[in-house]
């Protein structure tokens, strides 16, 4: 954890990388052209920058075709923001920040985009069948998801209590096994979204690691961003867990994220 944090007050210690994550705060998913462009600076420059970003944990990048994006990850930013100025002034913080998320939402062109990167010691089969069969996800997501996993067929995310009862359901928009699974996120039966979010997984193969990287993109408000934010990290750290290990954390990594967010000494 010192080294994490000493690499985030790294990062943030330039100028020049602090303009490019408020360019991508500005605008997420840019590619390295684009951010040159917005602070008039050389490829090879910039590259630079982006890689102490990405080795704080504070830009992921996705390759899309022939273009790679990158997007701004705030999950550290909101770490440093519990660990050094909320446990002294959250009440008062807590309420410009409420103002504010809902004056952001009002303006907001662009809804909000998540990106999560996790490298786990596999293969991209067995990640793409952790990902896609019921029983696995029952076991590191505490729901099962369930789905014939073909292109136009819907999934639905059920409570393994025994109750049936189905949380999510969504439709599934590209398959590729081994490589790229996107789905839409609508959130419960009786209430679909008309304009639900989106999750991608992609599945990167590279000797015996494999990347996984998450986009959960067309979030309906900053809120919407902020609660994923809290819950994709434990979900993907219990996966990496069991195929690594073959076991889920000993405790459910959600319960200690939520304790974490409400708790101003965490």
């Amino acid at each position: 954890m010192p080294n994490e944090i000493e690499s985030v007050f790294k990062a943030l210690a330039d100028p020049t990388r602090r303009r490019l994550l408020d360019r991508l705060h500005e605008r997420n998913g840019q590619t390295l052209t684009e951010l040159c462009d917005g602070v008039g600076m050389a490829r090879q420059s910039a590259t630079q920058h982006l890689s102490i970003l990405e080795d704080a944990n504070l830009v992921n990048s996705v390759r899309r075709g022939r273009e790679k994006l990158h997007y701004l990850n705030p999950v550290p930013l909101h770490e440093m923001q519990e660990r050094w100025i909320d446990k002294f002034e959250r009440p008062r913080f807590s309420a410009l920040s409420a103002i504010k998320r809902q004056a952001e939402e009002t303006t907001m062109a662009d809804k909000p985009t998540f990106v999560y990167t996790t490298y786990i010691e596999s293969t991209a089969e067995r990640v793409w069948h952790a990902l896609t069969d019921a029983d696995l996800t029952a076991q590191f997501w505490g729901h099962a998801n369930v789905s014939d996993w073909e292109v136009g067929s819907g999934w639905e995310h059920r409570r393994i209590d025994g109750s049936g009862v189905v949380d999510v359901v969504g439709t599934v928009l590209e398959s590729v096994p081994p490589e790229r699974l996107v789905i839409t996120f609508a959130g419960s039966p009786g209430q679909p979204a008309q304009d639900p979010s989106r999750v991608t997984f992609t599945i990167e193969p590279w000797e015996q690691i494999v990347r996984l990287t998450v986009v959960h993109e067309n979030l309906a408000t900053a809120q919407d961003h902020a609660d994923i934010s809290h819950g994709w990290p434990p979900v993907l750290a219990n996966l990496k867990s069991l195929l690594e290990t073959g076991h889920v954390l000993p405790q459910q990594p959600w319960a200690m994220a939520t304790s974490a967010a409400g708790d101003p000494d965490a």
